[in-house]
């Protein structure tokens, strides 16, 4: 018997070091981990000692005799990953960390995501550091709260090891504190000996075409953020009253955005999505989601896990036309002689057993449109997108693609532009505007893309490397931090504060700022949770930040809120 990964792997690694004989890849110390899709376990290697079932943060390992049937599919997605992928059994060895200082040293993380945790879960080991986390939320976990979808609880769970990391004595919350606002780079400089900015990526890219700012054209991340009960977007109005709807782009969140809006509201009301969206949607006339990607099936930026996971959808059709499979001609050629990468293939496998299904009269539709560029977006007189003209593209040669004079126009009334996310500047610090990220060298900042490290400021995450990667691609970016931030206070480069950090709270405050701590946190959870378990839910999420401040114990209530 072997046991295996399924659908809601996160990446985050825990797995690979409880593995007695290294039979799970691609490891952290692999090349291939930085942009797999997810894990997997080599059926001929394991022994089922089971190790990896207890260490899984989100519970995506079985034994195979126990799977779950929509989980079926994983079995032989764990095996093909070994196909073509060459590994040597053994126990995976880790650097010693360096010998570390007498002295204390605080650290200040800005952002309450998955990058900034892990680095404060390999911080809070060391018994004289001391981390403060802040974030300008009074709740913490970023996108693992605002941005994984509802339907995915399991990935969620990744929060149990974020929140044992919340209780270590070292380790303080400054949430509902914004940096730049309450307190500013310099004072963090001035109390801390290092400060970690782990913000992600929070703007969306533009497809810069025209009618692009059309009501009715709108960008991934804020349907997603509204869906997820963001406070930011809770207040924001998506017109759902069109049967068709289109998403451009073809990467995970594109497919969320899809299976959201086809989803039956009812399946939907025993998750933690936010009940404004959960209104709205009940009175969704949505039917079809067109799904358009600039390039081929064998391009798709969406992982095996989300696109298998489609074929659960009760009463939806999965529509890929045998027109859409077209593959280049490196493609095509390495699939017939079985050199193709075996996660390419088992994608096109997969889309080639979609396309052979029947579909049913009267279910809803997601339509995937594969080797197509939106040119412009249209509109009527009122300013309202009804559509959008597309052009055919086609491949030209090593995996390259050029636009053919074949065109077309699809009604539609919303367009969901969702191909990828761009971070803000960060005040006080350098940013290289092209790349979107805080120009750095192992995680340590540069005073510009090619200037000296400034001694003590960090990033983590998707302001460090861009918005690739996911939960476990996060983990190993926040260890390499953490790490970073270790070994300069091992070497003595990181300096002495000029100023007790003892003042934080009552800096803040006295700036505006209702700081909420982990009591605080802890009172919201909790309420969330009691209102969730009474209708049946994970958790019923405040949408209001005021809302949150009262729970937390941290301002009076407001008449109406």
């Amino acid at each position: 018997m072997t046991h295996v990964i399924t659908r809601s792997c996160c990446n985050d690694g825990s797995c690979v070091a409880v593995c007695p004989v290294n039979c799970i890849h691609p490891t952290p110390d692999e090349p291939d981990f930085l942009t797999a899709e997810m894990l997997y376990i080599d059926p001929e290697t394991c022994i089922d000692c089971g190790a990896c079932i207890d260490e899984c943060p989100v519970s995506a390992i079985y034994p195979d005799d126990q799977l779950p049937e929509k989980e079926e599919p994983f079995l032989q997605i764990n095996a093909d990953y070994y196909k073509d992928h060459d590994v040597e059994g053994g126990l995976v060895r880790h650097p010693k960390a360096p010998k570390l200082p007498d002295e204390e040293l605080r650290v200040a993380i800005v952002g309450a995501g998955p990058a900034a945790f892990y680095a404060a879960q390999e911080l809070v080991k060391k018994a004289q550091v001391r981390v403060d986390m802040f974030d300008r939320l009074p709740t913490p976990y970023g996108l693992v709260r605002a941005g994984v979808a509802p339907d995915h609880a399991q990935t969620k769970g990744v929060e149990e090891t974020f929140a044992a990391v919340e209780k270590k004595r070292n380790f303080t919350y400054h949430l509902g504190v914004e940096v730049g606002t309450h307190i500013t780079h310099d004072e963090l400089r001035e109390r801390y000996g290092a400060v970690l900015y782990a913000v992600g990526a929070a703007n969306d890219r533009r497809l810069d075409i025209p009618g692009e700012d059309l009501d009715g054209s709108i960008a991934a991340t804020d349907f997603v953020a509204w869906y997820n009960g963001h406070p930011d977007y809770a207040d924001r109005t998506f017109d759902l009253s069109g049967e068709r709807a289109v998403v451009i782009g073809n990467g995970n969140v594109a497919l969320d955005v899809a299976r959201i809006l086809v989803t039956d509201p009812d399946e939907l009301a025993s998750t933690d999505i936010a009940d404004h969206a959960l209104e709205v949607l009940r009175a969704s006339k949505v039917r079809e989601v067109v799904v358009v990607g600039r390039r081929g099936i064998e391009h798709g930026a969406f992982t095996n896990g989300e696109f298998v996971s489609l074929a659960d959808l009760e009463g939806v059709d999965i529509v890929i036309d045998d027109a859409e499979l077209t593959l280049s001609e490196e493609a095509a050629a390495a699939l017939a002689d079985d050199s193709l990468d075996s996660v390419i293939a088992t994608k096109i496998r997969l889309a080639e057993e979609f396309a052979a299904k029947p579909q049913t009269d009267g279910n809803r539709r997601i339509v995937f449109t594969f080797l197509t560029s939106p040119v412009e977006i249209i509109g009527d007189d009122d300013g309202a997108a009804t559509g959008l003209n597309l052009v055919r593209n086609r491949y030209i040669g090593g995996g390259k693609i050029e636009q053919t004079d074949e065109t077309s126009q699809l009604d539609a009334g919303l367009i969901v532009r969702s191909i990828g996310y761009r971070s803000r500047p960060i005040k006080d610090l350098p940013f290289d505007d092209g790349r979107s990220v805080v120009p750095n060298a192992d995680s340590r900042v540069l005073d510009g893309p090619a200037g000296d490290p400034l001694p003590g400021v960090f990033v983590a995450g998707w302001i460090k490397r861009g918005p690739t990667g996911g939960i476990g691609r996060n983990r190993l970016c926040g260890e390499e931090a953490a790490a970073a931030i270790l070994a300069d206070f091992a070497n003595g480069l990181l300096g002495a504060p000029t100023v007790d950090s003892s003042d934080v709270a009552a800096l803040v405050e006295g700036r505006g700022a209702h700081r909420v701590d982990l009591s605080g946190w802890k009172r919201i959870d909790s309420a969330e949770r009691d209102a969730g378990s009474g209708a049946g839910r994970r958790r019923v999420k405040f949408i209001s930040i005021d809302e949150m401040k009262v729970v937390a114990g941290r301002a009076e209530p407001v008449e109406g809120v």
